[in-house]
């Protein structure tokens, strides 16, 4: 298995997407973000980033299925929150 920094790298999504996570990067609060997006249990940045990269994969698979339970806003949030953790993995931290 590959380690989540190098699955996050491999990712090709549309560039709307990605441009429109890389707007929101900066204002990323992990303490507020992942209990609401993966739940309330305490994570280190490479446990959260795999549990945000499942989701990730669902709902990509809802985006390319094209069906009417899709939202592109969460799934920005979802983009921004893996964009964070992994800047805290190559940082070598959580703050």
């Amino acid at each position: 298995m590959q380690d989540p920094l190098s699955r996050i790298a491999a990712l090709r999504r549309p560039r709307l997407l990605v441009d429109a996570a890389r707007f929101g990067v900066d204002l990323y609060d992990r303490s507020t973000a992942l209990p609401r997006l993966i739940g309330p249990a305490a994570r280190g940045p490479a446990q959260a980033a795999v549990a945000l990269l499942e989701r990730e994969g669902d709902i990509e698979a809802r985006r390319r299925a094209g069906t009417a339970d899709y939202r592109p806003a969460r799934h920005v949030e979802i983009m921004v929150a893996l964009m964070g953790e992994a800047r805290l993995l190559r940082r070598g931290g959580v703050s």
